[in-house]
């Protein structure tokens, strides 16, 4: 471990990316603040936080909710950075609630925390975590997309998907997140991931997990998503996070993406690679229809001095191995 770097605050701390994160800032030497939501029911298990190499000492969680961005003043009180990773949208996608309401949810809610960032007066800079959702929903005919790319709201409703409330609320916040920033002088980046694959240390089953391990968990309904996939190892996403945290130069977008892999390959791969799983053939999947992404472009990234250390194969091997673990496999 290093030395102490000081405090961040990671928003939405139980959450698949936001749990690794709040692991490797401690590996880095950050003591991290974390927000969490309460539930109204009982009280959350947060033990695989606190039981975080160095959570002890550095490692400090706070109740507060999207919906009153205030109550984000005391977990953001002192620190010099805060990864903003928060999302109002449940782990799976459909949350049940309007359209309306989880697009206004995002939207409010990272304003809100950007105004409390504003007032903070010691926060340096705010790695917002966006999606590739914000990037790639479009009708461009790019074979290749970079951060000059934006989704389009009609594109993505014209596609009637369960995830659609979700890809547009994404959408929306990072636009409005650049704006408020650029207005107020806040110094702001986005981090733009694509399907996020990896091990993970939350106890539940993350949806980016859910998706690209849909031929693994036997969910034939999800294989649409799956047709032409980027992904990135959910390590080298939050080692990006950091690293725009700390790189000097910063600015506007960057995407995260490091790999990309047609159905038909992922499902050679398994086969290959995991024979103890009844994976489907390529021949079985030939009817399956769903949209051939364009490749997303990680250069500007690159270019900064960013190296991604993990390909497909550790991706799947993590992601496998902690399903074994946890039983949902």
């Amino acid at each position: 471990m290093e030395g102490d770097k000081g405090t961040v605050c990671v928003t939405g701390g139980t959450g698949y990316v936001a749990s690794w994160l709040i692991m490797r800032l401690l590996d880095y030497g950050y003591s991290v603040h974390t927000t969490i939501r309460s539930h109204p029911d009982q009280k959350r298990d947060v033990s695989f936080l606190t039981s975080l190499p160095g959570a002890t000492n550095k490692l400090r969680i706070f109740h507060a909710d999207l919906s009153d961005p205030d109550s984000f003043d005391v977990a953001i009180e002192g620190c010099i950075g805060v990864f903003h990773v928060a999302n109002p949208m449940p782990t799976h996608f459909d949350s049940g609630e309007s359209e309306e309401v989880v697009i206004s949810k995002a939207i409010d809610g990272t304003l809100g925390i950007l105004r409390v960032c504003l007032n903070s007066k010691t926060v340096k800079r705010v790695v917002y975590t966006s999606s590739a959702s914000a990037v790639d929903f479009n009708n461009k005919t790019a074979q290749v997309m970079d951060e000059s790319f934006w989704s389009d709201v009609d594109y993505i409703k014209a596609l009637n998907s369960f995830a659609s409330s979700y890809w547009v609320s994404k959408l929306l916040a990072e636009k409005r997140a650049l704006e408020f920033a650029e207005e107020h002088g806040l110094d702001l980046v986005t981090v733009i991931p694509s399907f996020v694959v990896g091990p993970f240390i939350c106890p539940n089953l993350p949806g980016s997990l859910e998706a690209a391990l849909a031929m693994v968990l036997g969910k034939p309904d999800l294989y649409n998503l799956l047709v032409n996939t980027n992904m990135v190892h959910v390590d080298d996403l939050v080692r990006a996070h950091i690293f725009l945290l700390e790189y000097p130069n910063a600015q506007g977008r960057y995407m995260c993406s490091s790999d990309v892999i047609t159905i038909e390959e992922m499902s050679e791969f398994l086969s290959t690679n995991y024979p103890e799983l009844s994976i489907p053939t390529v021949e079985s999947l030939k009817e399956v229809k769903g949209r051939k992404c364009p490749v997303l472009s990680s250069k500007k990234l690159t270019d900064s001095g960013f190296e991604f250390r993990y390909g497909v194969k550790e991706m799947f091997d993590g992601a496998i191995q902690c399903c074994k673990e946890k039983g949902y496999l």
